[in-house]
């Protein structure tokens, strides 16, 4: 019992000696290519991505957050890639690619993936990392997003919504009204009824969040919220706005 107390003092003096420290990111940039013949159409596959260095307890949750994301972008099948490094999974990529074009020889088709990373926001309470995607793998067009990544800067640890917002729901409720009015959705007919897609009829907030400088801007990617051809979906928020709601910032 002794031990566990002494390591878990042991931990907490390590955290609070880093979170002193001056916290700093440097941009990472890992790219490969196919091998194989491929003319004017080759595959590639780049990421960019901000890495956290200088408190180490911190940066490591951070930049384990960060990969993991991008984990859930670049990769072909049912299931993400195993792999604990960038490299990895950009070898993966190609990897896939290179089997299927041995499997289809006569067919031409070219992948690309791209993904980069930026500091979207930072204070002493918010540190919002954004990070823009494309993967193309054959079809028809090519997926393009963004997510949102908000952590707390002293800790490294995710803020999820419950510690963003004093009320989810309260704020949830809000938010609804602001898109209806900015969207022109009268306020009494369903919330699809000029042709969204929100899962069951029903407003939901968006997966990506992003901090910026007039507030908050909650962007729906395309088919989260509408359909490929109306494309994302955006709302602007002021502070002014948030601050019944907004418990961070």
């Amino acid at each position: 019992m002794k031990k566990i107390f002494c390591l878990i003092a042991f931990t907490t003096f390590l955290v609070s000696c880093n979170t002193e420290k001056e916290f700093e990111f440097t941009t990472e940039t890992f790219t490969e290519t196919t091998t194989l013949p491929c003319g004017d159409n080759c595959p590639n596959v780049e990421v960019k991505i901000p890495v956290a260095k200088n408190v180490p307890i911190v940066a490591d949750s951070i930049n384990k957050r960060i990969f993991a994301v991008v984990k859930e972008i670049i990769y072909f099948g049912e299931k993400p890639y195993k792999g604990s490094e960038y490299k990895e999974l950009l070898h993966s990529f190609i990897t896939s690619y290179e089997d299927m074009k041995k499997e289809f020889p006569k067919d031409t088709f070219g992948w690309d993936g791209k993904v980069e990373g930026s500091i979207a926001f930072q204070t002493e309470n918010v540190l919002n990392i954004r990070i823009d995607h494309y993967t193309f793998t054959g079809g028809a067009h090519g997926y393009q997003g963004v997510r949102s990544l908000i952590f707390n800067p002293k800790t490294g640890k995710i803020i999820t919504n419950r510690e963003l917002f004093n009320d989810v729901n309260a704020f949830t409720t809000f938010a609804e009204q602001k898109f209806r009015t900015f969207s022109k959705i009268p306020e009494n007919e369903n919330i699809n009824a000029t042709g969204l897609m929100f899962e069951e009829d029903k407003f939901a907030l968006p997966f990506t969040i992003l901090f910026n400088e007039k507030g908050l801007l909650l962007y729906y990617n395309t088919y989260e919220a509408a359909s490929y051809a109306e494309g994302p979906k955006e709302l602007q928020l002021t502070y002014a706005e948030l601050k019944p709601y907004l418990k961070v910032k």
